[in-house]
């Protein structure tokens, strides 16, 4: 069982008497299984569609993706340099931490209200009474009374009020936990994302420099016959336009690819560094693609972003018996012990030592309402996060079943691109052919290299959905938050170097969180 789950269930035990309701985890509302077969079954993969250039596909080997380190899932040593700099350099990724920290913070300030409040306290109090009050004339008027000693105070937590407020800082501290593991592992899916973008976006601009270069020889020799009057204004008009749409193409892949370049620099930090490793092709990319999907349960333990949302629902019914308790009388004990003297000189001599304990009770007799109203306010906001927490479930089952359907369809998607891309590119040779000589009119031609343009486009964005759906599917499932296969998993609230931890910090994380 992780650190945290320990944590939680040792503060449940230790907790005592509180009056907040006893808590039922909500039934999940999806069906109790993932959609199967048709769409939904893994076909064999086609053609180039995965682990080209000499790059075998890994198997997850029926492994869940949270067993899955990213080092073994990407398997392009360029995309795991980016990877491990992000994860270093992110600055949403630095702000979930901190708010890891902010909270563990708040917990302990909640918490040391259970216990006693210790003071030490030197006072010096100067007094002038009316001389008609006076009980000896002839006493020093005004006169100083000095003080030292230690004060304590304590709130005796009958009811659980302060418990309560203490189950809720915890919880809380635990859903921003588990809200930072969620952020890292998003992080390193939008990383993987970009980058695929990015190599999409240099295959589609080799595509368009392919076009312009082979519409560029056609509206030459559409030129030259035109010069010499062997061919017509239209066939030139014509090869023009191929031209000038594959300009005006280019332009706008240059701008796509300078942005996703831009997309990129945000997520990992800084600019990308001059030494980064070469990489692999956008169709050379060896993704896991056998990610076992499990049961829909499964995701209740593996999704960082659905136990984030569980917190958040134990924090708010838990603040319910904060509220409960506040019908009830407040019993604190203040005492204090020093010595007091008339002179500075003599705070330390016999028959000095004075001392007090002031018990007392406060009873809520009239509230204008606000009692009973914040008790209203707290169960109604259980009752937001019971939702929250539902749609959580539903919104990871969506994802899931989404990547299951397209991982059935992609490859297959993908084969009948290739073959319809080789066809247009047969058409267009045949074509060209027979203009060449003058069989045909540059039409033929025309509506050749169009299609064969769209089929080269089409393959690429193809090619580039199904590699971000196996990302978003691994990201899905959970997986992401281990760099390699086999290794310990890093608590929630782990520090924030990529890594081991060092001793210190280690040691404050376990302090923190004891309780």
């Amino acid at each position: 069982m992780h650190k945290l789950s320990v944590i939680a269930a040792a503060a449940a035990l230790l907790a005592g008497c509180t009056m907040e309701p006893w808590y039922h985890r909500p039934e999940a509302p999806v069906s109790q299984s993932f959609p199967q077969g048709g769409v939904y079954a893994t076909q064999p993969v086609a053609g180039g569609a995965n682990g080209q250039n000499g790059q075998a596909a890994p198997s997850a080997n029926g492994a869940a993706a949270t067993d899955i380190g990213w080092r073994e899932f990407f398997v392009d040593p360029r995309l795991q340099q980016l990877v491990d700099i992000a994860l270093k350099n992110n600055r949403d990724l630095r702000v979930s931490v901190l708010n890891v920290e902010a909270a563990r913070a708040q917990y302990q300030i909640t918490r040391a209200e259970l216990f006693p409040a210790i003071n030490g306290v030197a006072t010096d109090t100067r007094t002038r009474t009316p001389r008609d009050l006076l009980t000896t004339p002839n006493s020093p008027n005004p006169y100083s009374v000095y003080n030292v000693g230690v004060q304590a105070s304590w709130e005796l937590d009958f009811w659980g009020r302060i418990r309560s407020l203490k189950d809720q800082a915890l919880a809380q501290y635990l859903s921003t936990a588990y809200a930072r593991k969620a952020a890292e592992i998003t992080l390193v899916s939008e990383v993987a994302d970009q980058y695929l973008t990015m190599l999409s976006d240099d295959d589609l601009l080799k595509v368009t420099q392919e076009t312009l270069k082979t519409a560029q020889d056609s509206y030459n020799i559409a030129k030259a016959q035109f010069d010499t009057g062997t061919g017509t204004e239209l066939d030139l008009r014509q090869a023009q336009t191929v031209v000038e749409n594959a300009q005006a193409n280019m332009q706008a892949q240059l701008r796509a690819r300078a942005q996703a370049e831009n997309a990129l620099v945000l997520l990992i930090g800084e600019p990308l560094p001059a030494d980064l490793p070469q990489g692999l092709p956008l169709d050379g990319q060896p993704l896991v693609n056998d990610i076992p999907a499990g049961l829909p349960s499964d995701l209740l333990t593996r999704r960082p972003d659905i136990m984030q949302a569980e917190q958040t629902l134990l924090a708010a019914n838990a603040n319910i018996g904060a509220a409960r308790a506040a019908f009830f009388p407040k019993i604190s004990l203040t005492a204090a012990f020093g010595t007091e003297s008339l002179s500075l000189g003599g705070l330390f001599k016999a028959g000095t030592a004075a001392w007090s304990f002031v018990p007392q009770i406060t009873l809520p007799i009239f509230e204008g309402g606000s009692n009973i109203a914040n008790l209203q306010l707290a169960n109604v906001e259980k009752r937001i996060e019971i939702a929250n927490y539902e749609k959580s479930i539903q919104s990871a089952f969506r994802e899931v079943a989404d990547g299951l359907a397209a991982r059935g369809t992609y490859d297959e998607q993908i084969a009948a691109l290739e073959r319809s891309t080789f066809a247009n590119q047969r058409s267009l040779t045949l074509s060209e052919l027979r203009y060449k000589n003058g069989v045909d009119s540059y039409l033929p031609v025309l509506a050749a290299q169009t299609s064969l343009y769209t089929a080269q486009q089409s393959l690429v964005t193809a090619r580039l959905a199904r590699l971000t759906n196996l990302v978003d599917l691994y990201r899905a499932l959970g997986g992401g938050w281990i760099a390699h296969a086999g290794e310990t998993p890093r608590e929630p609230d782990a520090p924030a170097d990529y890594g081991a931890a060092s001793a210190p910090a280690a040691a404050s994380a376990a302090t923190a969180t004891a309780g």
